[in-house]
């Protein structure tokens, strides 16, 4: 056992960074097994764009929970792949919108039946007695209602006055 196995729910955000990382990294060598050049951090825009088709940056950024930041980045990336276009909305030109490109949208085809084989599979690793998909939902819910920081802001005040 490692001393973040050790640390229990101290370290809950390094045990799914870690859980993250291994998913994504065996993600890629399925990708490769089906002669698909993918990065699994690029899935999340490509899925939005597929699924939304034309979105400005911000509301990619709010479809795949990311900061704008982050988004840009992978956009940058995407872009230089040729994997994604933007144009100016003829609106409001302070916005851009971005939507797939013809090479990613044969890409997208490319995997889908990649992305079915990768569901199932994940289905099968999650199909436990807690089945993590349902905890990870029901954590999500919690943390819109009161986030961790608010949690330990209360239970420091509450810590406060009962010494």
């Amino acid at each position: 056992m490692s001393t973040i196995d050790e640390a229990g729910l101290l370290a809950i955000a390094s045990r799914l960074q870690r859980l993250s990382e291994l998913i994504r990294k065996d993600g890629q060598q399925i990708y490769k097994a089906h002669q698909i050049d993918f990065e699994p951090k690029w899935f999340p825009v490509m899925y939005a764009l597929h699924s939304r088709t034309v979105l400005s940056v911000v509301e990619i950024a709010a479809e795949i929970g990311y900061t704008h930041p982050s988004t840009i980045s992978l956009l940058k990336e995407l872009e230089k792949q040729k994997l994604i276009q933007s144009k100016r909305d003829k609106t409001d030109e302070r916005k851009r919108l971005i939507q797939l490109s013809n090479k990613g949208k044969q890409l997208v085809e490319q995997m889908k039946p990649v992305w079915s084989i990768m569901t199932a599979a994940i289905a099968d690793l999650t199909d436990t007695q807690h089945n993590l998909m349902q905890a990870i939902i029901e954590v999500e819910e919690q943390l819109k209602k009161k986030s961790f920081s608010q949690r330990a802001q209360e239970i420091t005040e509450k810590r406060k006055t009962t010494t």
